[in-house]
């Protein structure tokens, strides 16, 4: 079984993404080639955002976005540190310092409860990363910022085509950003990633900056950076986008199918939380459990992945302890502990998801009748 089925995702738009790779092979406009405005054209109308610019990557994406607001040395940028280590790297490498809110433990989001209380003279923006493909509680931190002059940057890397209250995901503050990496809902077979705003003035900064700083051929009007994204990757993006609603639909029918196995089932084994008002398009499908090891070693033994996103909170990573002394986060912690995902996609046949359960419900049982880790049978 595989975490995440790309060969068979390639298989079911062959045609398509080989006829675009051939388009770009014979134009041979390898960098910022009509595929590139074409696609983001295409994304700015699928989000609803009057602008995308794609770039690089999704870690590009928020370094850019955060060098078009200004951010640098002596500013803050309250984040979450239950996330991958690319939301608060992009603070860092422009001198600016992480400030961590802890988590939702029904979500694992970033808590809006918690944010206000962090805010001081030099904040200046708010990064909530909208988890597992679930958007955060944008409307309360939009709120926050708007009362302290602040701007929220959705870190949306893993839930591109999710909506919230009816609006999706990218569009639901004042600027979002995301990923292309080939495992995230929307992927290219590389790195890529796109920023979306309705703002006019923040679109023209982060196109010049994804090219040097350059506001016509050599004529560099701010600093900048390389972050174009490929040719080659927009066409293929291009091709999948063909598919993407389908496969949407397909994520919930195998989240549904794992909700019906897992929802109340066992005390040790609780999925994370969704909420009402939005939809996940499940990047990942995350359950919270006691005695991971011992379950995620049953699985193995059964033929079955499992990945931990994340095992160690940023705020307790090694380069990054001495920046977030003061943040504790323990909610984060204890779910740093707890989490494991499950293999999930749109290829995800409905039988795999029910072996996968029951693997998981069996392997639970077996520790709670042996509560301490214990090497379970073959």
């Amino acid at each position: 079984m595989e975490f995440i089925d790309l060969k068979s995702q390639y298989q079911a738009s062959r045609d398509l993404i080989n006829g675009r790779i051939q388009a770009v092979l014979d134009h041979g406009h390898y960098i910022m080639g009509p595929e590139v405005a074409e696609l983001e054209e295409r994304l700015a109308r699928y989000t609803g955002a009057s602008h995308c610019i794609t770039v690089a990557s999704g870690t590009e994406a928020l370094l850019i976005a955060l060098m078009a607001l200004g951010v640098g040395r002596g500013d803050e940028v309250i984040t979450t540190p239950f996330t991958f280590i690319a939301t608060a790297e992009a603070i860092v490498l422009l001198g600016a310092t992480p400030v961590f809110v802890d988590i939702d433990p029904v979500t694992c989001n970033i808590a809006p409860g918690l944010i206000e209380e962090k805010i001081t003279a030099r904040t200046r923006a708010i990064i909530p990363v909208s988890l597992y493909g679930q958007p955060a509680d944008m409307d309360e931190i939009n709120a926050i910022a708007l009362r302290h002059g602040l701007t929220v940057i959705e870190d949306a890397a893993q839930s591109f085509g999710a909506t919230y209250r009816g609006r999706r995901s990218c569009n639901l503050s004042r600027i979002g950003c995301t990923s292309f990496f080939p495992s995230k809902p929307l992927g290219c077979y590389g790195d890529g990633g796109a920023l979306f705003t309705s703002d006019d003035t923040l679109a023209k900064a982060m196109r010049e900056i994804r090219v040097h700083g350059q506001s016509k051929r050599y004529v560099h009007s701010r600093i900048g950076v390389g972050g174009r994204m490929d040719t080659l990757q927009c066409a293929i993006l291009l091709a999948k986008l063909e598919l993407f609603d389908w496969e949407l639909q397909q994520r919930q029918r195998a989240a549904s199918a794992y909700d019906t196995l897992l929802l109340g089932k066992d005390a040790q084994v609780r999925p994370v939380g969704r909420q009402a008002d939005r939809t996940s398009v499940h990047a990942q499908y995350t359950v919270i459990v006691e005695q991971r090891g011992a379950l995620q070693a049953a699985l193995h033994r059964a033929g079955i992945p499992t990945a931990v996103h994340y095992p160690l909170p940023i705020h307790r990573q090694p380069a990054y302890a001495a920046l977030s002394a003061a943040d504790a986060c323990p909610i984060s912690v204890e779910m740093a502990g707890k989490v494991m995902s499950l293999p999930m996609g749109p290829y995800l046949s409905t039988s795999s998801a029910q072996q996968v359960a029951a693997a998981l419900l069996d392997a639970a049982d077996v520790t709670r009748r042996h509560p301490e880790p214990v090497t379970l049978p073959e």
